[in-house]
């Protein structure tokens, strides 16, 4: 999508306020001993409560509200009866839509206290996330935004997912540009424009670079030797004068840097 008007950034802004809420409010109650069932009813009851739909329940008959993905499961995870425990690696993407605006938002956690890995490759995946939204500007390309990116976690001795991505969003939950890779990809190269609003997201590994293909019916994407993945996502709007990100956290200005 691409902004036309005021009202595009305010219905944005809105949309991306409330999945930012939901987002925040499960990863509070991230600790051993909760379901990521019960989380989900918690991303249900808010979306609810702000008329707002989830977007893979209403255009992917997912089995879920939000995607809640556990240790080796890089995405789409199926919220269920599985109990966290001390140690547990948990996603939360929360995607939704409202008056025909989406925006898409995720973050990961460490159930309880995190381990060293742990807490190292969720601050690179942040740092990478917040390289990325700067790398984001109109005249440049999203090939731009998977160089600094993969920079990051180069740096830093870890690998990304090459078969996720983030994507345009805005009046649809994915749309141009279509891949937004985590490495520099010229083949998918797309000028950004000024008001393109995109979801970039990072899937940082400490070992594999590729999750799973699944069969049809399947919605689980793991790694496939068990590799961890943090994920960090914000939906942004491009402007020359600096990007606004429509999924910060409450009480965090709405142009920042990407950082929780």
């Amino acid at each position: 999508m691409i902004i036309q008007n005021e009202q595009d950034i305010q219905a944005l802004l809105a949309i991306g306020a409330i999945v930012a809420e939901a987002r925040d409010a499960m990863a509070a109650l991230v600790a051993p001993g909760i379901t990521t069932q019960s989380l989900d009813d918690v991303c249900a009851e808010l979306l609810k409560k702000h008329g707002a739909l989830s977007a893979p329940m209403s255009l992917y008959d997912f089995p879920g509200v939000s995607c809640i993905s556990v240790n080796e499961v890089a995405c789409h995870g199926v919220p269920d009866e599985y109990v966290l425990k001390e140690g547990d690696l948990v996603n939360i993407d929360v995607s939704a839509s409202k008056d025909g605006y989406f925006a898409d938002t995720g973050v990961t956690l460490a159930v309880g206290r995190a381990n060293p890995l742990q807490e190292d490759m969720i601050r690179v995946s942040k740092e990478a996330l917040a390289a990325g939204i700067a790398a984001a500007r109109p005249g440049t390309t999203t090939a731009n935004i998977g160089k600094a990116i993969y920079k990051v976690a180069r740096q830093n001795n870890y690998t990304v997912i090459r078969n996720l991505t983030g994507h345009g969003v805005g009046k649809s939950l994915h749309e141009e540009p279509h891949y937004i890779f985590n490495y520099q990809e010229r083949r998918e190269s797309t000028l950004l424009k000024e008001g393109n609003v995109v979801a970039i997201e990072t899937f940082i590994s400490n070992g594999d670079e590729w999750v799973e293909d699944n069969p049809e019916g399947v919605w689980p994407m793991r790694t496939l030797n068990q590799s961890q993945v943090v994920q960090f996502e914000h939906t942004v709007i491009l402007r020359k004068e600096g990007n606004l990100i429509t999924t910060a956290s409450k009480g965090n200005p709405s142009q920042d840097t990407g950082k929780e």
